[in-house]
Order: C-alpha cells, then structure tokens, then sequence
C-alpha cells in the first residue's frame, strides 16, 4: 500500500509498504480521510515521533476492510479513537482510558492514518451515523478533545445544555486553531452567549461568524489589545471561564490576567516551550483564588451499547446530525500531495483552520 512514512525528524516519505495484517481483536480499516493536526507538525519537523519509521496521523475515518473476530464489521464506516490503553493500569480500571499510563497511540506510537490501510483495534472503532460524513468523522478526534475541556470546566449539565446558573459568564477563548473554534462552536451550541475569542487571522475570524458568533466579539490582537478588551467586555471584572488554547508562556501570562476573581482558567494548548510565569503573575493566581485545570485527550467508552453511552465521542456524534463541522476544512489534499499541506502549516504561508488528506 501507498504511505507517507516519517523516517526521520524532517524526512517524511510517500513509501510503498506493506499492507498491515490485523492481529486478533483488530481490524484492518481502509482510510478515506485523516487530518493533519496541529502536533503533527512538530512531530514530523521538529521532535520527531516515539518510534520511528512511522505513519503519522491521528485523526481519520475509514470503511472496515477486514475483520476475522467479528465479519459483521466489515463494510461498516467507522471513526476511530486513536488511544490504545493497556486496560490494566489503575487509570484504566476507573474508566479513565485517556490517562492511561501504558498506552499506545495510532499516528505517533504506532503506524497511523496516513495511509491506504490500517489495522485498528476493534475496540476503537467508533461506529458512524449514516449522515456524518468521512471528513466529518476525521474530525471526531478534535471535536472530542474540545468536548472535553468544556466538560472538565464544568460548563454542560446533565442534558449536555449550558448551565442556568451559568448562562451569564463572560467566556473568553484564545486560540482559534481547530481546537478554539471547535471549543467555541459547542460552546454556543449548548446555550452560552457571552463567548468572548482572540484570534490573529481573517480566516479565523469568517469561520467564528460561520457558526454563529457575534462579530464584535471577536478580538483581532494585530489591532487591539486582548487584556483590554476582555476588560471592557466583562465590565473590568475579568473572564469567568478562560480557555488558553495556544500553549505560550506569554499566553498563560494573559490568561491568567484576564481570569476573573474566583474565575477558572482551562488549560489547553500543548505546550510550545517551558512554562515560566513571573513573580507578579503567580501571585494574581493566588489573591484571585483562581481555579487552573488542566485537560488531556477525550473520554472514551468503547464498551456496552452505544445508545447508554455518555463520553465524549457519543457526545459529538449526537450533535453532528444537527451541528456540522466541515466547513471549517480549508484545504484538501490527496495522500501523494499531502506534503503541501504539511508545508502550508510549517511555514503558515496561506490562512488556514483544518487541512484534510482525503484518499479517493
């Protein structure tokens, strides 16, 4: 099968390779489209991935191909949860599979989307409604982990809906990547309104009026200063919820600023170096009695009767049918032309939300 194989840090090839052969309790996906997600680039340019040589890729969709341990499988279209817990450690055994302490990894422990073919633990597969499509489906994973950093804030009740006593809070998000616009789209889709962003790019700007956001909420920072403005939008109080999603020292810095009194900070953004905060900027955590959390990855249940289920992958496919989220792809390359997306968000020489490698 055709691949794009990681050799090497900055040595990423189109290879033919041999097709995976499914082990037991796997199956072997076809892929029809993977995203090219933001880590991805660090980890091909940068940093490289755990095991090398290795298709990257974390984010696809695909039709089961083959499956010996259940032929029922075979033809259905499926999401894929790319995190292969060991199911042993004491994370897993309190259902917390996305702290796993031993896991494995499709697309940066092992081989990934990125390709014709891949060999899935059946356990992982996400079964799709006929109305979601596959580019659709390759965005499960980013919509999850967005999901999740609003549930861990503690900003959806029972039913999934804003909070009554919550309706009111000035929430701010900075970092309209994939992940703050997704975070922002159900966000509003849950009931809030007060939703604050700070964005650097048109681009980012049209998609959060796309899904609905209020213009002149939106803080563009190559003209206006973001403290000043999350000020002025909370009347000099500070945001009630922040969602950091860029992962810069400097970023933190104005969260942590702009966080209201007894306000919540959400950590987000992977990291881009070490974290240093100044002097000043700790104490504000302190004489605000500030709550700071921290979120990681997408609750994921791949037990039992899909309808009973409550993590976040069922959360997004219920709301799919009636929230789409492909309009925030803005570009679309085969595997063999893959490169040029990867080069797009290396350099960052177009605008940009989400790149999609779509194989036929």
């Amino acid at each position: 099968m055709k691949a794009q194989v990681l050799y090497g840090i900055g040595n990423i090839k189109l290879t033919n390779v041999d097709e995976p052969v499914p082990r037991k309790g796997e199956a072997l996906v076809r892929v029809m489209c993977c995203g090219i997600c933001g880590s991805d680039i660090p980890r091909i340019y940068k940093s490289g991935a755990h095991n090398m040589p290795i298709i990257p890729g974390h984010e696809f969709s695909g039709v089961v191909e083959k499956c010996k341990d259940k032929p029922a499988l075979v033809g259905k279209r499926v999401g894929v949860f790319p995190l292969i817990p060991c199911r042993e450690c004491s994370q897993c055994r309190a259902g917390h599979y996305e702290m796993c302490e031993n896991y494995d990894y499709l697309g940066s422990r092992s081989d990934g989307g990125f390709a014709e073919y891949v060999a899935v633990p059946i356990w992982n597969l996400v079964p799709l409604p006929d109305d979601v499509s596959f580019i659709e489906a390759a965005m499960l994973e980013p919509m999850s982990v967005a999901v999740h950093s609003i549930k861990r804030a503690g900003l959806l009740d029972k039913k999934n809906k804003a909070l009554p006593a919550c309706r009111e809070r000035t929430i701010v998000i900075c970092g309209l990547g994939t992940i703050g616009l997704l975070t922002c789209r159900f966000l509003l889709d849950a009931g809030y309104e007060s939703v604050y962003v700070i964005g650097n790019k048109d681009i980012q700007k049209e998609k959060y009026i796309l899904m609905g956001g209020n213009p002149e909420y939106f803080c563009d920072v190559r003209y206006k200063d973001p403290i000043a403005f999350v000020m002025s939008a909370s009347n000099n109080r500070g945001a009630d919820n922040y969602f950091e999603c860029v992962g810069r020292p400097e970023n933190v810095e104005q969260a942590i600023k702009c966080t209201a009194p007894l306000g919540t900070l959400m950590l987000v953004g992977n990291p881009a170096s070490d974290m240093e905060l100044k002097k000043d900027t700790y104490w504000k955590i302190l004489r605000k009695q500030m709550t700071v959390l921290g979120t990681w990855n997408s609750s994921y249940d791949g037990r039992g009767d899909r309808k009973k289920k409550t993590d976040d992958w069922q959360y997004v496919i219920d709301r799919l049918s009636s929230l789409k989220a492909d309009n925030l792809v803005t570009h679309v390359f085969d595997l063999e032309h893959m490169s040029k997306g990867l080069d797009i968000m290396k350099r960052k020489s177009e605008d940009y939300v989400k790149i999609m490698v779509k194989m036929v």
